[in-house]
């Protein structure tokens, strides 16, 4: 399947690298990144693979089967019809990251995810999920389960509630707790490589609620394999990205 990670405004390059990577290592055939950036590189130096694209070009290449917005994407007037335009087309959507913020600013954009026909997943941490909310973190925290199912209802779409004991709550309204995962991956970047994961996932075939399962329950258990090394202190989201490749290798059926 092919994916196309859209993100990477100014100083933010790092975290559509992140996603895309994090998708290739998944088994994703195609990966194109579409950055933001006014002085953006021609290539990933570490993975050449991935194809490089202006952001509004990439979201016009044919044969999308799912797009990622969010990653390093900033809040700009450019940001914002960037995730309107992604949220017209009629592919798989994974929205992470400032694609939320935006969304929480935007009610006009919200009401445009209700006339889509493929699936939308947000990927909110308990900050950006206060912020869909018009809520306080506090308030999150102390009703998780009402607030994830809040969110799918309001969006209309699937949702993880990211944290200690992700939170996933299905189309079908059903809620799922994740028990993978440790403190060490509160670093950087970790949730860049979660909505990688999850957009090749779904573009392999998977639905979006599968897709999300499987990509929350994995991160996570890459983390613990991770931190099994004594590596949890210093935790990488790339590292957790390469464990993740070996653990859904051991997994898949041969």
């Amino acid at each position: 399947g092919t994916v196309a990670i859209i993100g990477g405004s100014e100083g933010m390059i790092g975290a559509a690298f992140l996603a895309g990577r994090a998708a290739l290592k998944m088994g994703a055939g195609v990966v194109h990144i579409g950055l933001l950036a006014d002085k953006m590189p021609l290539v990933d130096m570490r993975m050449p693979e991935l194809m490089v694209h202006r952001a509004q070009d990439a979201l016009k290449l044919p044969g999308l089967d799912v797009v990622c917005i969010g990653n390093g994407l900033g809040r700009s007037l450019g940001a914002q019809k960037l995730l309107y335009d992604a949220i017209k087309l009629d592919v798989a959507l994974v929205l992470d990251a400032d694609a939320l913020n935006i969304l929480a600013e935007r009610p006009d954009l919200r009401g445009m995810l209700f006339e889509r026909k493929r699936p939308t997943l947000l990927t909110p941490h308990p900050g950006e999920a206060a912020r869909l909310l018009h809520i306080k973190t506090e308030e999150v925290q102390d009703a998780r389960v009402a607030s994830v199912l809040d969110i799918a209802k309001r969006y209309h779409g699937s949702v993880v509630l990211k944290g200690a004991d992700s939170l996933i709550a299905t189309a079908d309204g059903k809620v799922y707790v994740n028990k993978t995962g440790n403190p060490g991956m509160s670093s950087a970047g970790m949730g860049d490589v979660l909505s990688g994961m999850i957009a090749a996932f779904i573009a392999q075939g998977l639905s979006g609620d599968e897709a999300l399962l499987l990509a929350v329950h994995l991160h996570g258990a890459a983390g613990d394999a991770l931190a099994e090394q004594v590596a949890t202190i210093g935790m990488s989201a790339t590292e957790v990205t390469e464990w993740a490749r070996w653990l859904l290798n051991r997994m898949a059926p041969h």
